[in-house]
């Protein structure tokens, strides 16, 4: 059962809830490792366009909408290698990361993809390097860089949804 206030807001039409359902979806599907949250709530967004005989929202909010989703995208697919970069490991590392924590995600979920992570950048490069508290610091840094990429696609898929509605009460 709804309530009466958002009835008469978003109608009765099953579509519409659906493309809102969906776009909520997608904002705590970016919490969950490769659920591709940003194109979840851009599938709902495009959903209520097409519901609305491509009329609302208009074209210039949804090409905002849609390049915030792409650069969502963007940020997902290449923030954990780049943070790899930045803290310092290398690019053999890095691959080596990547590949680990996309298969450790199927063993142990999104803990084996940090701790995947953290320990193929700690063991590449204390084998590079041969310095321990270096490689250390730079698989802690690579971590924490997956983790502040995971909130930065949560408030930017937040921000997405929150034009979409916007566009869609106002």
């Amino acid at each position: 059962m709804t309530g009466p206030v958002l009835t008469a807001v978003l109608g009765t039409d099953p579509v519409v809830w659906v493309a809102v359902g969906l776009a909520l979806v997608g904002v705590l599907g970016t919490l969950v490792p490769l659920v591709p949250g940003a194109l979840l709530s851009l599938g709902g967004v495009y959903l209520y366009w097409w519901s609305t005989g491509y009329t609302d929202p208009g074209l210039i909010v949804l090409g905002a909408l849609t390049l915030l989703g792409l650069l969502i995208v963007v940020v997902d697919w290449f923030a954990g290698a780049l943070s790899a970069k930045a803290s310092g490991a290398g690019n053999l590392t890095t691959v080596l990361a990547g590949v680990a924590g996309f298969l450790l995600f199927f063993v142990a979920g999104p803990v084996g993809i940090l701790l995947g992570v953290a320990g193929v950048v700690f063991l590449a490069e204390v084998r590079r390097t041969g310095d321990a508290t270096a490689s250390a610091r730079t698989a802690v840094l690579t971590t924490a860089g997956m983790l502040a990429s995971t909130v930065a696609q949560f408030l930017l898929t937040t921000l997405l949804v929150l034009g979409f509605l916007l566009a869609v009460l106002l």
